[in-house]
């Protein structure tokens, strides 16, 4: 049975001082405003392709400072935009990657845009097929337990991925040898165009858990410090070796499923307003400034801040040197 962690939890008791809260909120911010931009490129033909994270950012960086960032391995998918800017990458690579310039922290620009990887942060470069990155955080857990490192492996995916034989295979062998691994679904009720209760006759992927013999959390993935308080018990209960943990964050996607999708096709226009209603950011910073932790007019110093972050991330990347062709079999073949 699915273990339901849907409350309010108080700021003041969770870990986070109100430093931190800003940063998580600017973070949130920042994801967003370079989604934005990120769609605005690809309209006007300057980038290829990009699938956004609207309506993710709390799960995402939530989770993210739950986490020891650096340490832990973190095995995204094409959705985690904040995620990666949570964990701690820079407007600036972003923007490479999306441009797939020759800096480009994550591939040199072989990659898609939003297929992240980062050595310094331990972010590890996944597919464009889903799910296949939940195999590999098993296995940096596995290696995380047989070194005895003080670590955990983090896979994200969403809904459809749970489909999957990668997420069986994977969540049964972490089970059976109690690794150091979490599993983090972000449900946003859509695999591309297809809706859940046309993959599954189940309410929550994390009643799946008890099928592993692991603990299934549901989440409300508008409210980031519940999502923290989730990743951050699941963390100290994998590296006191009790053994993985399924997490499901109940998402809402605010977006086509790409820049090359039309939602329009399969999703009633009532279902994204009535998401959108519920957006997680300006929710968040409503909740800072009603703390005291935040004001009006900080608030808009930082709105501006990231705003003027992502137009010199997107002039710095733009001016970068493309990739040179020579290149382009490097660490396709052995050498």
């Amino acid at each position: 049975m699915a273990i339901s962690t849907r409350h309010q939890p108080e700021l003041s008791v969770i870990g986070l001082d109100s430093d931190a809260l800003v940063d998580l909120y600017r973070r949130m911010l920042l994801s967003r405003t370079l989604d934005i931009r990120a769609w605005t490129l690809s309209r006007q033909g300057r980038a290829h392709f990009v699938i956004t994270s609207r309506g993710h950012e709390a799960a995402e960086v939530g989770s993210a400072f739950a986490l020891a960032r650096g340490r832990d391995w973190v095995c995204p998918y094409y959705r985690n935009l904040a995620l990666v800017l949570g964990i701690g990458m820079t407007a600036r690579e972003v923007m490479l990657t999306i441009f797939a310039k020759a800096p480009d922290r994550s591939s040199g620009g072989r990659q898609l845009p939003m297929h992240f990887s980062h050595p310094k942060w331990r972010i590890v470069s996944g597919s464009s097929v889903v799910s296949t990155q939940i195999p590999h955080a098993v296995g940096l857990a596995l290696s995380a337990k047989l070194s005895g490192e003080d670590i955990v492996a983090i896979a994200y995916f969403g809904e459809g991925g749970s489909s999957k034989g990668d997420f069986h295979e994977g969540l049964n062998f972490a089970a059976v040898h109690r690794l150091p691994a979490i599993f983090f679904c972000e449900n946003n009720g859509y695999a591309i165009s297809v809706p859940q209760q046309k993959q599954m006759a189940i309410q929550d992927v994390a009643s799946r858990a008890a099928a592993y013999g692991m603990p299934g959390v549901v989440v409300d993935g508008n409210d980031p410090i519940a999502v923290y308080e989730a990743v951050r018990a699941a963390r100290a209960r994998a590296v006191a070796g009790e053994g993985p943990t399924l997490i499901e964050a109940k998402v809402a996607r605010f977006t086509a499923h790409s820049s090359d999708d039309d939602d329009r096709l399969y999703r009633p226009r009532e279902e994204v307003e009535a998401a959108l209603a519920r957006d997680p950011i300006p929710a968040f910073g409503r909740r800072l400034i009603e703390l005291g932790i935040l004001d009006e007019t900080r608030d808009r110093e930082l709105q501006a801040q990231v705003t003027a972050e992502v137009d010199e991330a997107v002039e710095y990347a733009d001016a970068a040197p493309e990739p040179d062709a020579s290149d382009l079999l490097t660490h396709v073949f052995a050498e």
